[in-house]
């Protein structure tokens, strides 16, 4: 994702294309060939699209990524050294989750017993829409559990997170056995597979983005597949729905780990598991209960919701349900620790943890 403006020797003029999304947002994402020995000067020619920690730089095509580092950054411009054997390297706002990073995690899973992988739907333009089916996959577990993830596309650091839940679930430990004996989990990890293949924003797409699709008649397949596979599978025992996201580029609620609470019954048990997960983390990105955005607070008010109804309130309105919420993990920086794939990884187990708290003593 980007346009180029214009190249002047060792200068990049370029902005983010916003395509169909209604408001300036902030995600971008491109490679540099040609870029060995130079010093790449990278100028953003409209808004200021720079994250706390600089730009996510990856000089192996992507395989691994590192964050510049906000020396490297003035104003709307950073600067980048090229080793002499960087003949390409790539830029983004974050540190890039695709598709394929999807496939080779779950690969590690292959035949894994407590681990199912079927398909939730087609995309709009034909892609397969994954879901996975983890733990007690034999007869009716005790407990079910539902976990989505980008939603918005752009937002992509949830999924390391999401990553580390997964695994924490799958493990050969005590919390990984429990779960697997007592706990069935619905997992969608890429709910907008066509914008993170093509680079959207996502975020704020015109009409409305895939998070404000759950009133009415859904516009996007895997929505609406969402909202009908979830009664039959659910049969009463959905107890747990959390969908991960991203905050904003910065700022003071752009730089916590915070649960959104609703306005409804289950407002006092996202609290409650808000308590269990800042006493029981062990990761290096700190949680403090403190931190949820309250309903009518911030951004989480009624009016934010005209667009239509986003997962956590639908998923609020089910059957049996205790705790419906978003979890916004940010994309570089929480109070000072540096967002990473595995300190975000770390974090999903967190969640992993204090969820078998949640469920075990209700």
């Amino acid at each position: 994702n980007i346009v180029v403006d214009r190249l002047e020797g060792d200068h990049i003029y370029v902005h983010q294309d916003l395509r169909d999304t209604n408001r300036d947002w902030f995600y971008w994402n491109f490679r540099v060939k040609g870029a060995a020995g130079r010093t790449l000067n990278v100028h953003f020619t409209d808004t200021n699209v720079i994250g706390v920690r600089g730009p996510a730089v990856s000089t192996d095509r992507g395989a691994t990524w590192r964050w510049l580092g906000a020396d490297a950054v003035r104003g709307q411009s950073f600067k980048c050294i090229c080793q002499a054997d960087e003949s390409e390297v790539r830029f983004c706002f974050a540190m890039p989750y695709v598709q394929e990073d999807l496939d080779a995690f779950l690969l590690k899973y292959h035949g894994h017993t407590h681990l199912r992988i079927a398909s939730l739907c087609k995309s709009r333009k034909g892609r397969e829409v994954k879901r996975l089916q983890i733990g007690q996959l034999n007869g009716q577990p005790k407990h079910r559990a539902l976990i989505t993830c980008r939603h918005h596309c752009c937002e992509m650091m949830a999924s390391y997170s999401l990553e580390g839940l997964i695994a924490a679930v799958l493990a050969d430990s005590d919390d990984g056995r429990w779960m697997s004996e007592n706990v069935e989990l619905l997992v969608v990890p890429i709910m907008d597979v066509d914008g993170v293949a093509e680079g959207d924003q996502g975020k704020n797409r015109e009409p409305h983005d895939h998070n404000r699709d759950y009133s009415g008649i859904s516009l996007y397949p895997e929505v609406k597949a969402l909202r009908d596979l979830v009664p039959t599978w659910s049969a009463g025992r959905l107890e747990f729905a959390l969908d991960m996201h991203d905050p904003y580029i910065r700022g003071s609620s752009a730089e916590i780990i915070y649960l959104v609470e609703g306005d409804g019954p289950t407002t006092e048990n996202v609290r409650r598991f808000a308590r269990i997960l800042e006493s029981t983390a062990q990761g290096t990105l700190p949680f403090r209960a403190s931190d949820n955005m309250p309903f009518g607070k911030g951004w989480n008010t009624p009016s934010n919701y005209t667009a239509g109804i986003p997962f956590a309130h639908w998923a609020g309105t089910l059957p049996d349900i205790r705790f419906a919420s978003t979890v916004e993990i940010p994309y570089a920086n929480v109070r000072g620790q540096s967002v990473t794939p595995d300190s975000a990884r770390e974090f999903g187990a967190d969640l992993a943890a204090a969820l078998r708290i949640f469920l075990d003593n209700h």
